[in-house]
Protein backbone atom coordinates (compact mmCIF):
# COMPACT_ATOMS: atom_id res chain seq x y z
CA UNK A 1 0.00 0.00 0.00
CA UNK A 2 1.25 3.35 -0.79
CA UNK A 3 2.25 5.80 1.75
CA UNK A 4 -0.09 8.28 1.07
CA UNK A 5 -2.90 5.73 1.88
CA UNK A 6 -2.04 5.00 5.41
CA UNK A 7 -3.07 7.09 8.15
CA UNK A 8 -0.45 8.82 10.61
CA UNK A 9 1.36 6.37 13.29
CA UNK A 10 -0.34 7.52 16.03
CA UNK A 11 -3.83 7.17 14.57
CA UNK A 12 -2.68 3.28 13.96
CA UNK A 13 -3.54 1.96 17.06
CA UNK A 14 -7.05 4.08 17.40
CA UNK A 15 -7.60 1.87 13.97
CA UNK A 16 -6.84 -0.83 15.66
CA UNK A 17 -9.07 -0.27 18.06
CA UNK A 18 -12.08 0.23 15.76
CA UNK A 19 -11.08 -3.05 14.17
CA UNK A 20 -11.22 -4.72 17.32
CA UNK A 21 -14.49 -3.62 17.88
CA UNK A 22 -15.83 -5.04 14.66
CA UNK A 23 -14.56 -8.35 16.08
CA UNK A 24 -16.24 -7.74 18.85
CA UNK A 25 -19.34 -6.76 17.71
CA UNK A 26 -19.81 -9.76 14.98
CA UNK A 27 -18.85 -12.52 17.85
CA UNK A 28 -21.46 -10.69 20.41
CA UNK A 29 -24.27 -10.58 17.59
CA UNK A 30 -24.12 -14.61 18.21
CA UNK A 31 -24.17 -14.82 22.16
CA UNK A 32 -26.67 -11.71 22.79
CA UNK A 33 -29.42 -13.32 21.50
CA UNK A 34 -29.25 -15.62 24.30
CA UNK A 35 -31.55 -14.69 27.22
CA UNK A 36 -33.56 -12.89 25.18
CA UNK A 37 -34.77 -15.90 23.10
CA UNK A 38 -37.79 -16.91 25.63
CA UNK A 39 -39.17 -12.88 25.11
CA UNK A 40 -39.14 -13.00 21.34
CA UNK A 41 -40.79 -16.37 21.42
CA UNK A 42 -43.79 -14.96 23.22
CA UNK A 43 -44.01 -11.68 21.43
CA UNK A 44 -43.40 -12.76 18.10
CA UNK A 45 -44.93 -16.68 17.95
CA UNK A 46 -42.41 -18.54 17.03
CA UNK A 47 -42.32 -21.84 17.80
CA UNK A 48 -40.14 -24.27 19.71
CA UNK A 49 -38.86 -25.53 16.93
CA UNK A 50 -38.06 -22.45 14.56
CA UNK A 51 -36.80 -20.20 17.37
CA UNK A 52 -33.01 -21.61 17.18
CA UNK A 53 -32.96 -19.83 13.60
CA UNK A 54 -32.58 -16.71 15.29
CA UNK A 55 -29.00 -17.81 15.72
CA UNK A 56 -28.64 -20.09 12.74
CA UNK A 57 -29.98 -17.15 10.03
CA UNK A 58 -27.13 -15.17 11.40
CA UNK A 59 -24.88 -18.07 11.10
CA UNK A 60 -25.87 -19.81 7.58
CA UNK A 61 -25.45 -15.78 6.31
CA UNK A 62 -21.93 -14.95 7.84
CA UNK A 63 -20.15 -18.77 7.23
CA UNK A 64 -21.62 -18.44 3.44
CA UNK A 65 -20.61 -15.20 2.43
CA UNK A 66 -17.38 -14.53 4.14
CA UNK A 67 -15.42 -15.82 0.90
CA UNK A 68 -16.98 -13.25 -1.17
CA UNK A 69 -16.56 -10.70 1.22
CA UNK A 70 -12.73 -11.89 1.16
CA UNK A 71 -12.73 -11.23 -2.25
CA UNK A 72 -14.71 -7.80 -2.54
CA UNK A 73 -12.61 -6.11 -0.14
CA UNK A 74 -9.76 -6.97 -2.72
CA UNK A 75 -11.59 -5.95 -5.56
CA UNK A 76 -12.81 -2.45 -4.04
CA UNK A 77 -10.97 -1.97 -1.50
CA UNK A 78 -11.00 -2.86 2.62
CA UNK A 79 -11.89 0.37 3.98
CA UNK A 80 -15.06 0.64 1.35
CA UNK A 81 -16.20 -2.71 2.26
CA UNK A 82 -15.74 -2.55 5.88
CA UNK A 83 -17.75 0.71 5.81
CA UNK A 84 -20.58 -0.87 3.53
CA UNK A 85 -21.04 -3.88 5.85
CA UNK A 86 -21.29 -1.48 9.00
CA UNK A 87 -24.36 -0.08 6.93
CA UNK A 88 -25.84 -3.48 6.46
CA UNK A 89 -25.23 -4.34 9.59
CA UNK A 90 -27.14 -1.19 10.86
CA UNK A 91 -29.62 -1.74 8.54
CA UNK A 92 -30.20 -5.75 10.01
CA UNK A 93 -30.30 -4.84 13.16
CA UNK A 94 -32.99 -2.15 12.57
CA UNK A 95 -35.00 -4.47 11.00
CA UNK A 96 -34.90 -7.43 13.99
CA UNK A 97 -35.24 -5.05 16.54
CA UNK A 98 -38.80 -3.59 14.72
CA UNK A 99 -39.55 -7.10 13.37
CA UNK A 100 -43.35 -7.84 14.54
CA UNK A 101 -42.97 -11.35 13.26
CA UNK A 102 -40.97 -14.63 12.62
CA UNK A 103 -40.38 -13.92 8.89
CA UNK A 104 -39.47 -10.02 9.58
CA UNK A 105 -36.51 -11.23 12.15
CA UNK A 106 -35.12 -13.87 10.54
CA UNK A 107 -34.78 -11.19 7.71
CA UNK A 108 -32.80 -9.25 9.77
CA UNK A 109 -31.06 -11.79 11.50
CA UNK A 110 -29.86 -12.57 7.74
CA UNK A 111 -28.76 -8.92 6.90
CA UNK A 112 -26.54 -9.04 10.20
CA UNK A 113 -25.01 -11.44 9.31
CA UNK A 114 -24.63 -10.49 5.70
CA UNK A 115 -22.79 -7.20 6.87
CA UNK A 116 -20.38 -9.40 9.68
CA UNK A 117 -19.43 -11.15 6.69
CA UNK A 118 -18.61 -7.92 5.09
CA UNK A 119 -16.78 -6.59 8.27
CA UNK A 120 -14.69 -9.52 9.23
CA UNK A 121 -12.72 -9.90 6.32
CA UNK A 122 -12.20 -5.99 5.64
CA UNK A 123 -11.09 -5.67 8.84
CA UNK A 124 -8.43 -8.55 8.96
CA UNK A 125 -7.48 -6.82 5.20
CA UNK A 126 -7.45 -3.46 7.12
CA UNK A 127 -5.19 -5.13 10.35
CA UNK A 128 -2.62 -6.27 7.79
CA UNK A 129 -2.53 -3.22 5.65
CA UNK A 130 -1.88 -1.23 9.11
CA UNK A 131 0.79 -3.18 11.18
CA UNK A 132 1.67 -5.87 8.12
CA UNK A 133 5.10 -4.21 7.84
CA UNK A 134 6.45 -4.97 11.46
CA UNK A 135 6.35 -8.40 12.49
CA UNK A 136 6.69 -7.28 16.06
CA UNK A 137 3.90 -4.97 15.44
CA UNK A 138 1.77 -7.34 13.56
CA UNK A 139 1.59 -10.01 16.19
CA UNK A 140 0.73 -7.09 19.07
CA UNK A 141 -1.95 -6.07 16.75
CA UNK A 142 -3.32 -9.92 15.80
CA UNK A 143 -3.14 -10.56 19.62
CA UNK A 144 -5.76 -7.25 20.76
CA UNK A 145 -7.62 -8.51 17.73
CA UNK A 146 -8.19 -11.87 18.70
CA UNK A 147 -8.47 -11.40 21.99
CA UNK A 148 -11.98 -9.11 21.27
CA UNK A 149 -13.84 -12.29 20.05
CA UNK A 150 -14.17 -14.24 23.49
CA UNK A 151 -14.63 -10.35 24.84
CA UNK A 152 -17.37 -10.55 22.75
CA UNK A 153 -18.77 -13.78 23.31
CA UNK A 154 -18.87 -13.42 26.77
CA UNK A 155 -20.18 -9.59 26.73
CA UNK A 156 -23.24 -10.95 24.62
CA UNK A 157 -24.68 -12.96 27.37
CA UNK A 158 -23.97 -10.55 30.07
CA UNK A 159 -25.37 -7.58 27.54
CA UNK A 160 -28.56 -9.67 26.65
CA UNK A 161 -29.23 -10.51 30.25
CA UNK A 162 -29.24 -7.32 31.33
CA UNK A 163 -31.22 -5.75 28.20
CA UNK A 164 -33.41 -8.52 28.43
CA UNK A 165 -34.30 -7.93 32.43
CA UNK A 166 -34.04 -4.13 32.42
CA UNK A 167 -35.19 -2.59 29.03
CA UNK A 168 -36.80 -5.18 26.36
CA UNK A 169 -35.47 -7.64 23.87
CA UNK A 170 -35.62 -5.23 20.68
CA UNK A 171 -32.82 -3.64 22.74
CA UNK A 172 -30.59 -6.59 21.73
CA UNK A 173 -30.60 -5.53 18.17
CA UNK A 174 -30.86 -1.23 18.85
CA UNK A 175 -27.20 -1.40 20.84
CA UNK A 176 -25.77 -1.82 17.48
CA UNK A 177 -27.01 1.35 16.11
CA UNK A 178 -24.88 3.65 17.39
CA UNK A 179 -21.52 1.52 17.53
CA UNK A 180 -22.55 1.62 13.61
CA UNK A 181 -22.96 4.97 13.01
CA UNK A 182 -19.49 5.57 14.94
CA UNK A 183 -17.68 3.04 13.01
CA UNK A 184 -19.53 4.99 10.06
CA UNK A 185 -18.13 8.11 11.25
CA UNK A 186 -14.43 6.91 12.30
CA UNK A 187 -13.52 4.92 9.27
CA UNK A 188 -12.77 7.26 7.13
CA UNK A 189 -10.78 9.27 9.43
CA UNK A 190 -8.83 6.12 10.96
CA UNK A 191 -8.41 3.35 8.10
CA UNK A 192 -5.95 3.27 5.19
CA UNK A 193 -7.41 3.75 1.79
CA UNK A 194 -6.48 2.39 -1.29
CA UNK A 195 -7.06 -1.17 -1.82
CA UNK A 196 -9.06 -2.98 -4.56
CA UNK A 197 -6.27 -3.13 -6.81
CA UNK A 198 -7.61 -6.65 -7.57
CA UNK A 199 -8.81 -6.50 -11.50
CA UNK A 200 -11.56 -8.24 -13.49
CA UNK A 201 -15.03 -8.15 -12.96
CA UNK A 202 -17.14 -10.25 -10.12
CA UNK A 203 -17.22 -14.15 -10.58
CA UNK A 204 -20.46 -14.88 -10.28
CA UNK A 205 -20.54 -18.03 -10.95
CA UNK A 206 -18.06 -18.46 -8.19
CA UNK A 207 -19.70 -16.51 -6.00
CA UNK A 208 -22.94 -17.75 -6.53
CA UNK A 209 -21.41 -21.62 -6.16
CA UNK A 210 -19.48 -20.87 -3.20
CA UNK A 211 -22.14 -18.87 -1.49
CA UNK A 212 -24.61 -21.67 -2.13
CA UNK A 213 -22.77 -24.32 -1.32
CA UNK A 214 -21.40 -22.83 2.06
CA UNK A 215 -25.09 -21.49 3.10
CA UNK A 216 -26.34 -25.22 2.10
CA UNK A 217 -23.51 -27.07 4.15
CA UNK A 218 -23.64 -24.68 7.20
CA UNK A 219 -27.47 -25.06 6.95
CA UNK A 220 -27.55 -29.12 6.79
CA UNK A 221 -25.47 -28.84 9.77
CA UNK A 222 -27.20 -26.80 11.75
CA UNK A 223 -30.26 -28.25 11.27
CA UNK A 224 -29.12 -31.79 11.64
CA UNK A 225 -29.60 -32.24 15.30
CA UNK A 226 -33.52 -30.76 14.71
CA UNK A 227 -34.86 -32.74 11.91
CA UNK A 228 -32.06 -36.00 12.70
CA UNK A 229 -28.72 -37.23 11.57
CA UNK A 230 -30.47 -39.78 9.39
CA UNK A 231 -33.36 -37.73 7.96
CA UNK A 232 -32.99 -37.32 3.99
CA UNK A 233 -33.71 -33.39 4.30
CA UNK A 234 -29.95 -33.41 6.13
CA UNK A 235 -28.25 -35.28 3.51
CA UNK A 236 -29.58 -34.19 0.61
CA UNK A 237 -29.05 -30.55 1.41
CA UNK A 238 -25.25 -31.71 2.93
CA UNK A 239 -24.83 -33.51 -0.57
CA UNK A 240 -26.08 -30.30 -2.09
CA UNK A 241 -24.35 -28.19 -0.42
CA UNK A 242 -20.93 -30.75 -1.48
CA UNK A 243 -21.76 -30.61 -4.94
CA UNK A 244 -22.09 -26.65 -5.38
CA UNK A 245 -18.37 -26.34 -3.50
CA UNK A 246 -17.81 -29.40 -6.63
CA UNK A 247 -18.69 -27.08 -9.07
CA UNK A 248 -17.11 -23.76 -7.84
CA UNK A 249 -13.47 -25.33 -7.47
CA UNK A 250 -14.36 -26.95 -11.11
CA UNK A 251 -15.23 -23.53 -12.02
CA UNK A 252 -12.16 -21.58 -10.14
CA UNK A 253 -9.56 -23.97 -12.04
CA UNK A 254 -10.69 -23.33 -15.55
CA UNK A 255 -11.55 -19.11 -15.31
CA UNK A 256 -8.79 -16.33 -15.76
CA UNK A 257 -10.20 -13.98 -12.97
CA UNK A 258 -11.98 -16.43 -10.48
CA UNK A 259 -13.62 -15.31 -7.36
CA UNK A 260 -10.89 -17.97 -5.45
CA UNK A 261 -7.50 -18.27 -7.01
CA UNK A 262 -6.73 -21.89 -6.24
CA UNK A 263 -3.38 -20.69 -6.52
CA UNK A 264 -3.03 -18.68 -2.99
CA UNK A 265 -3.00 -22.37 -1.32
CA UNK A 266 0.56 -22.72 -3.04
CA UNK A 267 1.63 -20.06 -0.77
CA UNK A 268 3.85 -22.17 2.22
CA UNK A 269 1.39 -22.66 5.23
CA UNK A 270 -1.56 -20.99 4.17
CA UNK A 271 -3.25 -24.63 3.92
CA UNK A 272 -2.04 -26.04 7.01
CA UNK A 273 -2.80 -22.41 9.18
CA UNK A 274 -6.68 -22.97 7.65
CA UNK A 275 -6.72 -26.41 8.61
CA UNK A 276 -5.58 -25.50 12.11
CA UNK A 277 -8.05 -22.87 12.57
CA UNK A 278 -10.94 -24.89 11.29
CA UNK A 279 -9.83 -27.72 14.04
CA UNK A 280 -9.48 -25.09 16.58
CA UNK A 281 -12.95 -23.47 15.84
CA UNK A 282 -14.07 -26.99 15.90
CA UNK A 283 -12.92 -28.12 19.50
CA UNK A 284 -13.12 -24.79 21.02
CA UNK A 285 -17.08 -23.72 20.30
CA UNK A 286 -18.29 -27.16 21.41
CA UNK A 287 -16.94 -26.68 24.47
CA UNK A 288 -18.05 -22.96 25.67
CA UNK A 289 -20.88 -24.02 24.19
CA UNK A 290 -21.61 -27.18 26.56
CA UNK A 291 -19.85 -26.01 29.48
CA UNK A 292 -22.60 -23.16 29.31
CA UNK A 293 -25.10 -25.79 29.69
CA UNK A 294 -23.71 -27.88 32.12
CA UNK A 295 -23.51 -24.59 34.23
CA UNK A 296 -27.03 -23.86 33.68
CA UNK A 297 -28.89 -27.55 33.78
CA UNK A 298 -26.47 -29.45 35.97
CA UNK A 299 -25.45 -27.10 38.29
CA UNK A 300 -28.60 -24.86 38.37
CA UNK A 301 -27.29 -21.42 37.34
CA UNK A 302 -29.71 -19.03 35.59
CA UNK A 303 -28.05 -16.96 32.36
CA UNK A 304 -26.83 -14.41 33.62
CA UNK A 305 -24.51 -15.87 36.76
CA UNK A 306 -23.37 -18.73 33.97
CA UNK A 307 -21.66 -15.76 31.53
CA UNK A 308 -20.24 -14.67 34.72
CA UNK A 309 -18.60 -18.10 35.85
CA UNK A 310 -17.17 -17.81 31.92
CA UNK A 311 -15.46 -14.36 32.96
CA UNK A 312 -12.72 -16.23 34.53
CA UNK A 313 -11.58 -17.86 31.06
CA UNK A 314 -12.10 -15.41 29.26
CA UNK A 315 -10.16 -13.13 31.21
CA UNK A 316 -7.52 -15.77 30.79
CA UNK A 317 -7.45 -15.74 27.38
CA UNK A 318 -7.29 -12.01 26.93
CA UNK A 319 -4.30 -11.98 28.67
CA UNK A 320 -2.84 -15.15 26.89
CA UNK A 321 -3.24 -13.37 23.82
CA UNK A 322 -2.26 -10.10 24.40
CA UNK A 323 0.74 -10.99 26.68
CA UNK A 324 1.56 -14.60 26.60
CA UNK A 325 1.02 -15.66 22.66
CA UNK A 326 3.70 -13.00 21.23
CA UNK A 327 6.46 -13.39 24.40
CA UNK A 328 6.18 -17.60 23.37
CA UNK A 329 5.95 -16.59 19.57
CA UNK A 330 8.64 -14.72 19.15
CA UNK A 331 11.05 -17.48 21.57
CA UNK A 332 9.67 -20.56 20.27
CA UNK A 333 8.08 -19.67 16.79
CA UNK A 334 4.55 -19.80 15.55
CA UNK A 335 4.67 -24.06 15.15
CA UNK A 336 5.70 -24.85 18.33
CA UNK A 337 3.24 -22.67 19.97
CA UNK A 338 0.84 -23.65 17.79
CA UNK A 339 0.90 -27.21 18.59
CA UNK A 340 1.38 -27.02 22.35
CA UNK A 341 -1.73 -24.59 22.39
CA UNK A 342 -4.06 -27.94 21.07
CA UNK A 343 -2.65 -30.06 23.28
CA UNK A 344 -3.02 -28.01 26.19
CA UNK A 345 -6.31 -27.13 24.60
CA UNK A 346 -7.20 -31.11 24.71
CA UNK A 347 -5.91 -31.62 28.06
CA UNK A 348 -8.26 -29.15 29.14
CA UNK A 349 -11.23 -30.56 27.56
CA UNK A 350 -9.97 -34.00 29.15
CA UNK A 351 -9.87 -32.79 32.74
CA UNK A 352 -13.73 -31.06 31.88
CA UNK A 353 -14.98 -34.65 30.71
CA UNK A 354 -14.47 -35.48 34.42
CA UNK A 355 -17.52 -32.81 35.13
CA UNK A 356 -19.89 -34.60 38.26
CA UNK A 357 -23.65 -34.16 38.67
CA UNK A 358 -23.11 -33.03 41.75
CA UNK A 359 -20.10 -31.62 41.21
CA UNK A 360 -19.29 -27.37 41.72
CA UNK A 361 -17.79 -24.51 39.81
CA UNK A 362 -14.49 -24.50 41.54
CA UNK A 363 -13.75 -28.27 41.59
CA UNK A 364 -15.30 -29.08 38.23
CA UNK A 365 -15.31 -26.31 35.50
CA UNK A 366 -13.04 -23.14 37.02
CA UNK A 367 -9.65 -25.20 37.10
CA UNK A 368 -10.06 -27.36 33.57
CA UNK A 369 -12.09 -24.18 32.08
CA UNK A 370 -8.63 -22.30 32.54
CA UNK A 371 -6.32 -25.02 31.29
CA UNK A 372 -8.92 -24.99 27.87
CA UNK A 373 -9.07 -21.35 27.62
CA UNK A 374 -4.82 -21.09 27.98
CA UNK A 375 -4.65 -23.73 25.36
CA UNK A 376 -7.15 -21.55 22.70
CA UNK A 377 -5.16 -18.54 24.15
CA UNK A 378 -2.06 -19.84 22.41
CA UNK A 379 -2.69 -21.32 19.18
CA UNK A 380 -5.26 -19.09 17.99
CA UNK A 381 -3.06 -16.12 17.34
CA UNK A 382 -0.02 -17.73 15.70
CA UNK A 383 -2.30 -19.71 13.25
CA UNK A 384 -4.52 -16.25 12.21
CA UNK A 385 -1.07 -14.76 11.63
CA UNK A 386 0.30 -17.24 9.80
CA UNK A 387 -2.81 -17.92 7.55
CA UNK A 388 -2.50 -14.01 7.08
CA UNK A 389 1.06 -13.34 6.05
CA UNK A 390 1.18 -16.34 4.10
CA UNK A 391 -1.07 -14.69 1.10
CA UNK A 392 0.32 -11.96 -1.17
CA UNK A 393 -0.89 -8.39 -0.90
CA UNK A 394 -2.84 -7.90 -3.27
CA UNK A 395 -4.89 -11.64 -1.88
CA UNK A 396 -5.08 -10.27 1.98
CA UNK A 397 -9.19 -9.52 1.72
CA UNK A 398 -9.60 -13.31 0.09
CA UNK A 399 -6.72 -14.65 2.85
CA UNK A 400 -8.72 -13.12 4.90
CA UNK A 401 -12.19 -14.06 3.91
CA UNK A 402 -10.85 -17.91 3.76
CA UNK A 403 -9.44 -17.83 7.50
CA UNK A 404 -12.58 -16.71 9.01
CA UNK A 405 -14.43 -19.14 7.18
CA UNK A 406 -12.61 -21.90 8.60
CA UNK A 407 -13.38 -21.02 11.43
CA UNK A 408 -16.60 -20.43 11.32
CA UNK A 409 -17.44 -23.68 9.58
CA UNK A 410 -15.16 -25.38 11.74
CA UNK A 411 -17.08 -24.22 14.58
CA UNK A 412 -20.26 -25.43 12.66
CA UNK A 413 -19.17 -28.81 12.01
CA UNK A 414 -18.06 -29.27 15.77
CA UNK A 415 -20.77 -28.06 17.38
CA UNK A 416 -23.35 -30.42 15.48
CA UNK A 417 -20.71 -33.26 15.28
CA UNK A 418 -20.70 -32.69 19.64
CA UNK A 419 -24.40 -32.14 19.93
CA UNK A 420 -25.02 -35.52 18.02
CA UNK A 421 -22.28 -37.37 20.16
CA UNK A 422 -23.79 -35.62 23.78
CA UNK A 423 -27.55 -36.68 22.54
CA UNK A 424 -26.36 -40.29 22.12
CA UNK A 425 -24.66 -40.06 25.67
CA UNK A 426 -27.58 -39.01 27.30
CA UNK A 427 -28.59 -34.54 26.64
CA UNK A 428 -31.64 -36.02 25.30
CA UNK A 429 -33.21 -36.58 28.62
CA UNK A 430 -33.94 -33.28 30.16
CA UNK A 431 -34.52 -32.68 33.75
CA UNK A 432 -31.97 -36.31 34.70
CA UNK A 433 -28.65 -34.95 36.10
CA UNK A 434 -26.14 -38.14 35.68
CA UNK A 435 -27.70 -38.61 32.32
CA UNK A 436 -27.52 -34.80 30.77
CA UNK A 437 -24.17 -34.81 32.68
CA UNK A 438 -22.64 -38.41 30.50
CA UNK A 439 -23.71 -36.60 27.76
CA UNK A 440 -21.31 -33.10 28.19
CA UNK A 441 -18.51 -35.00 29.08
CA UNK A 442 -18.62 -37.49 25.87
CA UNK A 443 -19.20 -34.26 23.82
CA UNK A 444 -16.04 -32.37 25.86
CA UNK A 445 -14.31 -35.57 25.66
CA UNK A 446 -15.67 -35.40 21.51
CA UNK A 447 -13.79 -31.84 21.36
CA UNK A 448 -10.37 -32.90 22.85
CA UNK A 449 -10.31 -35.15 20.35
CA UNK A 450 -10.52 -32.59 17.91
CA UNK A 451 -7.65 -30.68 19.37
CA UNK A 452 -5.61 -33.43 19.58
CA UNK A 453 -6.01 -33.83 15.47
CA UNK A 454 -5.13 -30.50 15.12
CA UNK A 455 -2.62 -30.72 17.18
CA UNK A 456 -0.81 -33.71 14.93
CA UNK A 457 -1.92 -32.24 11.77
CA UNK A 458 0.03 -29.05 12.81
CA UNK A 459 2.95 -30.36 13.63
CA UNK A 460 2.95 -32.27 10.43
CA UNK A 461 1.82 -29.94 8.20
CA UNK A 462 3.12 -26.55 9.41
CA UNK A 463 6.43 -25.79 8.08
CA UNK A 464 9.24 -23.95 10.12
CA UNK A 465 11.85 -21.69 8.58
CA UNK A 466 15.27 -22.28 10.39
CA UNK A 467 16.48 -20.67 13.13
CA UNK A 468 19.16 -18.35 11.71
CA UNK A 469 19.71 -14.62 13.26
CA UNK A 470 19.59 -13.07 10.10
CA UNK A 471 16.86 -14.44 7.44
CA UNK A 472 14.83 -15.08 10.30
CA UNK A 473 13.47 -11.11 10.26
CA UNK A 474 14.09 -10.88 7.15
CA UNK A 475 11.20 -13.21 5.45
CA UNK A 476 8.34 -12.25 7.82
CA UNK A 477 8.60 -8.48 6.81
CA UNK A 478 9.05 -9.31 2.75
CA UNK A 479 5.50 -11.68 3.00
CA UNK A 480 3.94 -8.88 5.14
CA UNK A 481 5.42 -5.81 2.65
CA UNK A 482 2.63 -3.84 1.89
CA UNK A 483 -0.41 -5.49 3.39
Amino acid sequence: MSARSAPPANRRWWALALIATAQFIVIMDTSIIGVALPRMQEDLGFSQENLSWVFNAYVVAFGGLLLLGGRLSDLFGARRLFSAGWVVLLAGSAVAGAAGSVAVELTGRALQGVGAALIAPAALTLLMMLFGSSPRELTKALSLYGAAAPAGGTAGVFLGGVITEYASWPWVFYINVPIAVLALVAAPLLMPGGGGGARGSIDLVGALTVTAGLGAVVFAIVRAPEVGWGSLATWGVLLGGLVLLAVFLAVQASRRAPLMPLSIFRAPNLGAANLAQLLLGGAWIPMWFFLNLYLQQVLGYSAFPSGAALVPMTALIMIGMIVLAPRAIGRFGPKAITVAGLLVLAAGMGWLSLVRPDGSYWTDVLPASLVAALGMSLAFIPTLGTAMSAAAPEEGGLASGIVNTSYQVGSALGLAAMTAIAAAFGTDEPGNAPALTDGFSAAFIGAGLIALAGAGLAAATLRTPRPSPEPAPAAPREKAKGH
